[in-house]
């Protein structure tokens, strides 16, 4: 038997395991014709890392599909090169629109999670933690290092950790500064219990999904920019404000020019429309203001001017009289 000096080792290069990872990849995807994109990989004695661009195909989930492909990946090429390859790492270049559509009720009948109420997002609380943490960390450093002088040097107590115990023996609970402190201090603890109960971060609003795996939210001015620019395309309508609430959407709008009853009901309909595209998870009320700009003027009732001749002579006898009949019915008088 030959000894283990004398076998000899056996090397795999960097682009035999980029083709079999490639190779792995489109056997993962639902869809052959989506492809793999730049595949980068990197060797080191038996450990391999490897590195994927893929476009996936839509519509389908992209996290489980991307977790699939992952996982077939590093089992694949682990199998079949022998090297101890982790989870690789996958980029989503783009998503690729397959030519067998799934109809949208087979996909609800896949998804097993029925449609659930969105969570707020809650904030790390940055601020207040810092604002509460600084101070009572450096009270009790100083305190902690007074004490660590007085027992390693045989000193006595600083002077302000003296005077602070003097001022404290010296008042009781009656006293004014006393009930101040106190009431300075409940005050910060019901601040606090209201920031630990609440979620915060009031500028986003959640979005409707229907699996658990996810929680998505859109900023309130990306919700009311989208509303803005669909009021804005209504005709006659001129400047657009708009003020997205949590549970209220204000649009204050001016018109230029058109009917006022007729913008009022086409502007509500295409926001409320916005507002259902937007997929928020509750949908907001919606108050929708239509102010007339100073230079409007209600648009002309019955007759139109240009079918009724000007003193009694008939629009086609002149150019004088056609030239005088386009102006009446353009801006309504000479």
């Amino acid at each position: 038997m030959t000894g283990p000096a004398q076998r000899g080792t056996t090397d795999i290069a960097d682009k035999a395991v980029r083709r079999i990872a490639e190779r792995a990849a489109e056997e993962a995807l639902p869809v052959p014709a989506s492809g793999t994109g730049r595949t980068s990989v990197a060797v080191h004695g038996r450990r391999a890392a490897v590195a994927l661009r893929v476009a996936l195909p839509y519509p389908a989930a992209l996290s489980d599909t991307a977790r699939r492909v992952q996982r077939h990946v590093a089992a694949r090429t682990g199998e079949l090169t022998g090297l101890d390859i982790r989870a690789a790492r996958l980029t989503v270049t783009r998503l690729a629109l397959s030519s067998a559509r799934t109809p949208p009720v087979a996909q609800a009948e896949e998804m097993p999670d029925a449609r659930r109420p969105p969570r707020r997002w809650w904030s790390q609380r940055r601020v207040p933690m810092t604002v509460v943490i600084l101070p009572v960390a450096a009270a009790c450093a100083a305190v902690t290092a007074d004490v660590i002088r007085v027992h390693a040097t045989g000193q006595g107590a600083a002077a302000w950790r003296m005077s602070v115990v003097s001022w404290l023996a010296g008042h009781g609970p009656g006293d004014t500064s006393v009930v101040v402190a106190g009431a300075v201090v409940a005050l910060l603890g019901v601040w606090l219990i209201v920031l630990a109960l609440t979620p915060g971060r009031r500028q986003q609003m959640p979005l409707s999904v229907t699996s658990r795996e996810w929680n998505a939210a859109v900023d309130r001015a990306t919700v009311a920019t989208f509303v803005r620019d669909a009021v804005g395309d209504v005709p006659g309508m001129g400047a657009v404000d708009v003020r997205a609430r949590r549970r209220r959407v204000r649009v204050r709008a001016r018109l230029a020019f058109g009917d006022r009853d007729q913008a009022r009901e086409q502007a509500t309909a295409i926001a409320r429309q916005a507002l259902a595209a937007c997929g928020l998870g509750r949908t907001p009320r919606l108050k929708l203001t239509v102010t007339p700009e100073p230079t409007w003027q209600p648009p002309a009732s019955g007759t139109p001017a240009s079918e009724t001749p000007i003193s009694g002579t008939p629009i086609s006898e002149t150019p004088a009289d056609l030239q005088l009949t386009g102006e009446v019915t353009a801006g309504g008088e000479r």
